[in-house]
């Protein structure tokens, strides 16, 4: 591939160099609200939020950005002109790719996929030494019915928000992976740069002391693992220097505490298929595999000031905490968020339709807080999930048992940690912010560990050490205009159904995070999050108190209660269906609304054992018997489904199921 330059900008955008001076002006220091005085920060970037979504690759999700296929009944996306290219799906990558099987267009109808492969050595193995020709072979999900999915895409009518946001900020088309691996080894790298340090080495997720897999903390009461990591993190360095900061995941909040004083995380919701997972993952949480910043009980904040500080929460949180510390004005200096499971676009149990609600309502949340001015938000992803891409970037090479050609090919250092080939697969990264250069895109390279790198930087911590990737990580200066004088992106709201902006921000309160109005039991849950723990931790390490008998003990009550959200409880009468090909029309009763409470919109799922076999757009509907076309991308069969309804009315949401017999 020939080298573009770094950062490609859109016509709106004004090329400065960064400020040379005015590093201690009085509106890039100040106090941080509340009584402790915020560490100092060497850019006018006083507050960064990190968004750290699940599994996808830069050609799945902006592989032929900025044209989007632009179907009748679909959130249409045009490109503003001059909107720059990237290094995207094009010639023979759309027809006649290596791989023996093109990329295809998935619909908004089928956001709802199955799981790929995205182990540390499948994914080596579809790299193929660099030919990026074995995807369909080794990285298609043991659960897709067609293995050529692995291949597919969508677009700006399905990603509509994240399209929507390169449009007015900054894209890029060079972010990667730190390594090879799944989730836990790309949440590692995000707040230490490494996957080294490991134990115990009996585990199968840990090769000669690096992790390759996913396997629960020996410190979380919500897990069920026994690994442990040796070392620093960034959340270290910040305490260091006195940085205000926390991990704020959904379903953290314990739902139960046994009588050893063992928590439980139950809490569950469904995705816009019905389907229910556990809001809580434990191996996504990268935090609490550190002695240092673990919170094993899950013990809430002492209160709302002192969400950032140390205390009994040491640093780590549910997502209603964040909430509750921005409506009252006290964002601390640096947030990692981790959506509830169903929204964290995972395929296999989340999508992209369900993190668009996450993302559009946590943006219009903050855009409307006092601190957006000096806040940088980035979007980034912790893996590939094994879609395909078409960017090699192995630069550090690994010969262990594990590794494939691409990396037992590359240069190691002698001395250098194994089992930490990299960088890995691309995957997306915008980066939000006044201060972000408009509808740019940056092809400087770009790893997970360049934004601890950025954080470091920002406020003088120095680098975490013992092989860290920070010290190798490309810098996200190249993504900011911090110029005096240079133009300053305006806010952009968005509709969290569509994705599409809006000029008034949407009512961010009635579902606080995007979460459902009324949350799944838990009994239906899928087995998405980790069962209770087992495993011994560590030895020298702290010991979580003893597990007992579970008894009877009310919920600990959250140490802040956001502002009240809005329920709506829709009923289902008795869906009635035909089918033809590949449609399916369905009429059922919609009741128990408020017609005065305003518009009512339906989107519609068809699913057969959990699997969407047809589905439908969002239809504006009125109470009463209710019409809707569902679509497949194959013939539709005879047979009994399940039809899930997503029901969205005044900004508060429900899912609502019920059986139904095609004949």
């Amino acid at each position: 591939m020939a080298r573009r330059l770094p950062v490609r900008l859109g016509p709106r955008t004004v090329v400065a160099a960064l400020a040379a001076t005015a590093a201690a002006s009085a509106g890039w220091l100040g106090l941080a609200h509340g009584a402790t005085p915020a560490a100092p920060a060497s850019t006018p970037i006083q507050h960064v939020v990190v968004i750290f979504d699940e599994n996808e690759s830069f050609d799945h999700y902006f592989g032929t950005y900025p044209n989007a296929a632009n179907p009748p009944g679909e959130p249409a996306f045009t490109a503003a002109p001059g909107t720059p290219s990237v290094s995207g799906l094009t010639g023979v990558l759309l027809h006649g790719n290596p791989n023996g099987a093109d990329p295809e267009r998935i619909d908004r109808a089928n956001a709802l996929t199955c799981d790929q492969d995205h182990g540390y050595a499948d994914e080596q193995k579809a790299f193929d030494g660099g030919a990026m020709d074995k995807f369909v072979a080794f990285t298609a999900g043991g659960s897709c019915a067609d293995r050529s999915i692995v291949m597919d895409y969508v677009d700006g009518n399905t990603v509509t928000a994240l399209w929507n946001l390169a449009q007015h900020f900054t894209l890029s088309d060079a972010f990667f992976g730190s390594t090879f691996g799944p989730s836990t080894p790309g949440a590692l790298n995000l707040i230490a740069g490494t996957t080294h340090g490991a134990v115990p080495a009996t585990s199968g997720a840990i090769e000669n002391g690096s992790l390759i897999g996913d396997e629960d903390s020996a410190l979380d009461d919500c897990g069920s693992g026994s690994v442990q990591m040796d070392g620093r993190n960034i959340g270290d360095l910040m305490n260091a220097k006195g940085v205000t900061w926390g991990w704020f995941q959904g379903g953290f909040r314990r739902t139960s505490v046994d009588a050893g004083g063992r928590a439980a995380c139950a809490a569950s919701h469904a995705n816009i298929g019905g389907a229910a997972s556990f809001d809580y993952s434990a191996h996504h949480e990268p935090f609490m595999y550190y002695a240092s910043t673990a919170n094993p009980h899950h013990l809430p904040p002492s209160s709302v000031a002192a969400i950032g500080q140390t205390d009994q929460a040491n640093h780590q949180y549910d997502l209603g905490d964040f909430d509750a510390a921005v409506r009252a004005g006290n964002l601390p200096q640096v947030s990692f968020l981790k959506a509830a499971q169903f929204e964290d676009a995972h395929p296999g149990y989340s999508d992209p339709l369900d993190e668009q609600h996450f993302v559009a309502r946590t943006l219009d949340e903050l855009e409307q807080s006092p601190d957006w001015g000096s806040t940088a938000v980035v979007i980034a992803y912790d893996d590939s999930d094994g879609w395909y891409d078409h960017v090699d970037a192995v630069a550090q090479g690994s010969t262990s048992a594990s590794d494939a050609a691409v990396c037992s090919a590359a240069p190691l250092a002698p001395g250098a940690y194994q089992d930490r080939c990299g960088p890995g697969p691309r995957l997306p990264l915008l980066l939000i912010s006044p201060y972000a250069r408009e509808n740019a895109v940056s092809s400087a390279p770009l790893e997970q560990a360049s934004i601890i790198r950025f954080i470091e930087d920002n406020w003088d911590l120095g680098r975490i050490g013992d092989q860290s990737f920070d010290a190798r990580a490309g810098s996200l200066d190249g993504l900011f205009d911090f110029s005096p004088g240079g133009s300053r992106a305006p806010k952009v709201y968005l509709d969290p159904e569509t994705g599409e902006v809006v000029a008034t921000p949407p009512d961010t309160t009635a579902s606080p995070n995007g979460l459902d109005s009324t949350p799944t039991p838990t009994a239906t849950a899928t087995a998405t999050a980790s069962p209770e723990p087992t495993a011994t931790p560590a030895a020298g390490t702290p010991t979580p108190a003893p597990t007992a008998a579970p008894t009877a003990t009310a919920t600990p009550a959250p140490t802040a209660t956001p502002a009240a959200r809005r329920t709506i409880h829709p009923r289902l009468g008795t869906p009635k269906g035909t089918r033809k090909g590949k449609t399916v029309t369905v009429t059922v009763k919609l009741s128990g609304l408020s017609a005065r409470a305003g518009r009512i919109s339906v989107s519609a799922r068809l699913l057969r054992k959990s699997t969407a076999v047809a589905t439908s757009a969002s239809t504006k509907v009125k109470l009463g018997t209710i019409k809707l076309k569902l679509k497949g991308r194959k013939s539709v069969k005879k047979g009994a489904y399940t039809l899930s309804l997503r029901v969205t009315q005044a900004g508060a949401r429900a899912t609502v199921a019920k059986k139904l017999t095609l004949r």
